[in-house]
């Protein structure tokens, strides 16, 4: 255990938090109200003095208000080891004590933004076993204080991993050349609609800004020029197709590159050591016993490429959503070898890739062509409303089969296997995902049907586990029996703990 730090008494951060706390505030403050500083900025050659004056003296006292506030934040931020419990004291006016007792507390991780690496401090995230509410950001503690206060619980709780000198061969390093292979196989389209709804988002500021200034008229002509010109021009159109693909091919590969970036796995005592991140850096450490299930992800690019994505599912606390979703761990670019070494090291899921598929209920396939029908009834009426012209139904010769390829890929992806002791669930459309769920896992399992389902004689089963849910959509009623029960006989009879 580290005894270089006295943690029984109460312990600040480093005094360079208040620079990471003070800059948090002032990012919240400028996301919130950018249209002002671009309205500033818009006005700025009709200000007078005396204008500039009050501006500048308001902005000084703003800066002030939240130079005090992050002071107060920082000196009021207080913790100590006590008894078995991590103590927290924080808050300016209204001050709240937290205990966490030790047995609660799962990981402790390392992470860096690019101002705390400026500064060389690190966040540490004490993750607990619980509701989200408890969990604990430290923003910046020395390397040497972080590892201690990590040892010194980790004393107490032989759930931490420690961590060590890393001498041994990483499991898995991820080079700029993989990481090139890895956004080449990510889903470009969701980047490029990222991309056009950030545009959207823009230009509904600006609507609003020129608005607001009464000038909204000066928008409106030029984007009714701009329109009349990309209509007579077909080289400008295919000039933009060409460039939007490039733009969502260039921003998956910056996602990639920012987040993934010097991707480092170990495998130490069957547990994961996660090293990764450019502008953050993040250090995980991923236990066996938190994993719930596991998802292998390809598509052909992938597998010309020779890779597959590993998402973990860990158990958290409500639904994973939001700031939830950090406890989805993905390993990109990981090798047959080492997705086969995984499943191994984990629940042995080798038995069940070897049996046989058994596709679900046809019923989920009429569902989705009836859904499909429902879509285009209404796409071609918004388009004839829209145009006032027979030609738009043309659109249909290119979108019908579109539809009846989609739902044929979703549906064949519909799958399951079960062996004695794994189920394997079967999704996706142009990737296919492969989730892997021990059935020691499930905290419960519900049988859903609706009435459209009941006169075919189906139900979704649906697995509750400590990560979420996991759905098995259409299946024959008197095999979701069976597979319900055998789920309740194989929960009740082993004696694996779930976490």
């Amino acid at each position: 255990m580290n005894n270089t730090f006295d943690f029984s008494q109460f312990s600040k951060q480093s005094k360079k938090g208040i620079l990471v706390i003070y800059l948090k505030l002032l990012y919240k403050v400028l996301k919130a109200f950018w249209v002002l500083l671009f309205l500033f900025i818009q006005k700025f050659s009709e200000l007078n003095e005396s204008t500039f004056f009050y501006i500048y003296l308001g902005l000084g006292f703003l800066f002030l208000f939240f130079l005090i506030r992050a002071f107060l934040i920082y000196e009021n931020f207080q913790f100590k080891v006590q008894n078995n419990h991590f103590i927290l004291k924080q808050g300016i006016l209204n001050k709240t004590n937290t205990s966490i007792s030790f047995d609660r507390i799962q990981n402790i991780n390392f992470k860096q933004n690019i101002i705390q690496q400026i500064i060389n401090v690190h966040e540490v995230n004490i993750e607990t076993a619980g509701s989200n509410k408890t969990e604990i950001s430290i923003k910046a503690l020395s390397f040497q204080k972080a590892k201690a206060l990590k040892s010194q619980l980790s004393s107490y709780n032989s759930n931490i991993l420690k961590e060590e000198s890393i001498k041994e061969k990483p499991f898995l390093k991820i080079s700029l050349l993989e990481l090139l292979k890895v956004s080449l196989t990510e889903n470009h389209l969701q980047s490029l609609l990222i991309f056009l709804a950030l545009l959207l988002g823009l230009y509904q500021q600006l609507e609003q800004l020129f608005s607001g200034i009464g000038k909204d008229y000066l928008l409106n002509e030029y984007i009714e020029k701009s329109g009349n010109s990309f209509h007579k021009s077909v080289f400008v159109f295919i000039v933009l197709f060409i460039l939007l693909v490039f733009i969502a091919i260039l921003s998956s590969f910056v996602r990639v590159f920012l987040f993934h970036f010097n991707l480092t796995v170990f495998i130490k005592d069957q547990n994961f050591e996660i090293y990764q991140g450019l502008l953050t850096k993040k250090s995980i450490i991923l236990k066996k016993d938190k994993i719930q299930s596991i998802t292998v992800s390809t598509n052909p690019i992938k597998k010309t490429l020779g890779i597959s994505f590993i998402t973990f599912k860990q158990a958290v606390s409500g639904k994973v959503s939001g700031k939830r979703k950090d406890k989805l761990i993905r390993i990109v670019g990981c090798r047959r070898t080492q997705v086969n070494k995984v499943k191994e090291l984990l629940f042995n899921f080798s038995e069940v890739d070897h049996l046989e598929k058994k596709q679900v209920h046809v019923y989920l396939k009429k569902r989705m062509y009836f859904l499909s029908f429902i879509l285009l009834l209404i796409l071609n009426g918004a388009l004839y409303l829209t145009f006032l012209d027979g030609l738009v139904f043309l659109g249909n010769v290119l979108l019908v089969p579109l539809f009846i390829l989609f739902v044929s890929l979703i549906f064949n992806k519909r799958f399951y296997k079960i062996s004695d002791d794994v189920l394997l669930v079967g999704s996706g459309f142009f990737d296919t995902h492969l989730t892997y769920l021990p059935f020691f896992k499930v905290q419960n399992i519900k049988m859903m049907q609706t009435f459209f389902q009941e006169r075919n004689k189906v139900v979704d089963l649906v697995f509750q586990t400590a990560s979420g849910e996991i759905k098995l959509p259409c299946i024959e009623k008197s095999q979701a029996i069976k597979i319900y029960n055998y789920t309740l006989f194989k929960v009740e009879s082993s004696t694996d703990l779930w976490m």
